[in-house]
């Protein structure tokens, strides 16, 4: 009995703490699992606030969700989610860069551009353009990453279209928020603000914590300022929003934006928001009559910012209806003389993206809108495109600083034929949220279809960066386009004409000179080009009865292939000979030496980049070059006889325009020197 006691005993002891560990772990799982239920019932919480817009709110909660632990890839999407949509760059930095810490399969690409887009308004625009080349690597097929991988110089491109206007913040400016302002007649402007919230107003919009936007109408100054803003009508004013009107020449008409309000009465999506219309009203005197939405609105999608061609006759304006490219698109329509419309047409992929086309204002032969898909500095930015003759939109331009900046900046409008106009921008040196600016355009942008040659030289050998190199551009008829040297990145890059041939010239202290040529068109844009130097091979070191030994003299022998003479290099459209073909030169000067009956010609021949007069002209020099060498080494000159070939004796296929590598031209740059008499 005491046995069997004392097993039973022994048994129970190292049973219970199992037991106990058991009961132990389960109450921990219990509570995580608690936990994370809770996390997940805040987390929905928090998204359906952030579904009603209501961004602070929601911040909150996920901020609350993070301290706690719930450290999840949807809490830190939707994090930076909110901040990336309050504009709030630098946080949504901070939350998308938690995101990237976790394993990168379970990041969605559109994260890769809204990282990148929120880097450039912090100005980090080498860590964005890093995360664009990944992005466009991970959905190639999207419009935004064919941009740009066809503009990976867009930032020297806004540079190039800089400086063209001279801005000034406005009168109408507050420490709230106005914009979208449009032309009214010849001398004012009308606007929205929601400038009520700085007195008071019982009503304001709960997401905002701020009145609701209304109209307002400002006379323009001699000096392009906005002055004396006051309500522009009651009869147009609801109890939400209204915004960017649009009116016709005599001002008889007008079209605005506004929350989905008509008779008093509200209309929601099936998501319970509601959305913005675009509306027509009439004038009557100096009030506002017959004021309804326009046929092809819906209460599913939005439809907003209308502008009107000069002739009155087209509306453009921006949606987010089914069968767009992205977030908003912008649309043109036909107004009919009878008053109808026409269907809605999208201005396709050369305008919208798969991101924010919108603000859209049209002159006689341009449409200015703004955009966060085409390549720019940050946040929105103002493009132009040119109207072609088929009536449609193409090559949309980034009009450059100061118009744009890191943050957003939209609803641009200008008169023509004084060259001012305004726009909105949200940047930190403006006074309030939103100002409106006024502009004056000094310098007309010029359409010319224009790309970019790049790269950075290294040594082929170490890749190590080379900083000094000279890097010439030439054209097609060899003349001397730009040259520069490279800085302390290697780097270099030009500005071209499209649909136009170049050859880049590549020349540095002790490397093998590069040419290499360039076709540029505007469907595959910026050209990427690196160069990799190399420095010639030494040659081997021998004695000279050790390397003639076997040499018998035969005429039609070339002593370049009998005594393996390297390439006779000579520096870019030059014939000078360098110290390293010298050392190549030497070789022949020793045989002539050896066998003193022997006479030979040289023969110089070049590869088919460049103008075959140019090439025939090089040459001859670089042929009349060795032999003045030779002679001055002590060959007798009535032993020698120099020839130039140019191109007209290739060893290959690269003739012009015949794409081939540098080594296979390089195959075809040689000098020859045949045996003619013995």
């Amino acid at each position: 009995m005491k046995k069997i006691y004392y097993i039973a005993f022994f048994i129970f002891m190292f049973a219970m703490p199992s037991e106990m560990t058991a009961q132990k772990l389960s109450k921990k799982e219990k509570a995580k699992q608690e936990k994370v239920k809770n996390g997940e019932a805040k987390m929905e919480k928090a998204e359906n606030l952030t579904d009603r817009y209501n961004y602070d709110e929601a911040i909150k909660v996920y901020l609350k969700l993070e301290e706690r632990g719930y450290r999840t890839a949807s809490l830190y999407k939707k994090l930076g989610d909110a901040y990336y949509a309050k504009n709030e760059a630098d946080q949504a930095v901070r939350w998308y860069r938690e995101l990237f810490k976790l394993k990168k399969e379970i990041i969605e690409p559109d994260y890769y551009y809204k990282l990148a887009q929120s880097l450039k308004t912090v100005g980090k625009y080498d860590d964005a353009n890093q995360l664009l080349e990944q992005y466009a690597q991970i959905k190639g097929d999207d419009q935004r990453a064919e941009l740009f991988e066809k503009n990976k110089n867009y930032l020297n491109a806004i540079e190039s279209n800089s400086g063209r206007y001279k801005v000034k913040n406005t009168g109408a400016s507050t420490t709230v928020s106005d914009y979208g302002p449009a032309f009214y007649g010849d001398n004012m402007v009308v606007f929205a603000s929601n400038r009520d919230s700085l007195g008071v107003t019982e009503r304001k919009d709960r997401w905002t914590k701020k009145s609701f936007t209304a109209l307002y109408v400002s006379e323009i100054t001699s000096k392009g300022d906005l002055v004396k803003p006051v309500k522009f009508s009651q009869r147009v004013q609801s109890k939400f929003h209204e915004s960017t009107p649009a009116f016709t020449k005599d001002k008889q008409v007008m079209y605005f934006t506004r929350n989905n309000f008509s008779d008093g009465k509200t209309q929601k999506d099936d998501k319970d928001h509601i959305l913005l219309k675009i509306y027509r009203a009439e004038a009557d005197g100096d009030k506002w009559k017959n004021i309804k939405e326009l046929p092809f609105t819906s209460n599913s999608y939005n439809t907003a910012h209308p502008c009107l061609s000069p002739d009155g006759q087209t509306l453009y304006f921006a949606s987010d209806m089914p069968g767009g490219y992205g977030l908003s698109d912008i649309y043109s329509v036909s107004i009919n003389e009878d008053g109808t419309y026409g269907a809605p047409e999208n201005l396709g992929p050369g305008i919208n993206t798969e991101s924010r086309e919108t603000f859209p204002f049209v002159t006689v032969d341009k449409l200015y809108f703004a955009s966060d898909g085409h390549p720019g500095l940050g946040g929105l930015d103002v493009f132009v495109a040119k109207l072609q003759p088929d009536g449609t939109f193409v090559k949309a331009i980034n009009v450059g600083q100061p118009i744009n900046s890191h943050f957003d900046d939209f609803a641009f409008i200008i008169n023509e034929e004084t060259r001012t106009g305004f726009f909105t921008s949200n940047r930190t040196s403006g006074i309030g949220y939103d100002d409106i600016y006024s502009l004056t355009e000094y310098i007309a942008l010029d359409f010319t279809c224009r790309q970019f040659i790049s790269g950075i030289v290294s040594d082929k050998a170490t890749k190590k960066v080379l900083e000094g190199v000279k890097v010439s551009l030439y054209d097609s008829d060899e003349n001397l386009m730009e040259e520069l040297t490279t800085d302390n990145s290697g780097v270099y890059y030009f500005g071209v004409d499209c649909e136009r041939a170049y050859t880049v010239k590549v020349a540095f202290a002790d490397y093998i000179p590069q040419d290499l040529p360039v076709a540029i068109t505007q469907a595959e844009g910026d050209v990427v080009l690196p160069v990799l130097l190399a420095k010639p091979e030494k040659p081997v070191e021998v004695e000279p009865e050790n390397l003639y030994a076997n040499a018998v003299p035969v005429i039609g022998l070339d002593l370049a292939k009998k005594f393996r003479i390297e390439h006779i290099y000579f520096d870019t459209g030059r014939y000078n000979i360098r110290p390293d073909a010298a050392k190549q030169l030497d070789k022949v000067v020793i045989f002539m030496k050896d066998h003193t009956s022997v006479r030979i010609d040289i023969r110089s021949h070049t590869d088919s980049r460049g103008p075959e007069r140019q090439n025939q002209l090089l040459s001859e020099n670089r042929a009349r070059a060795i032999m003045a060498y030779l002679i001055k080494k002590g060959v007798d000159s009535k032993r020698l006889t120099a020839k130039g070939y140019g191109e007209s004796q290739l060893l290959n296929k690269c003739a012009d325009w015949v794409k081939c590598t540098e080594k296979e031209h390089q195959q075809n740059r040689r000098s020859e020197f045949i045996i003619t008499d013995l």
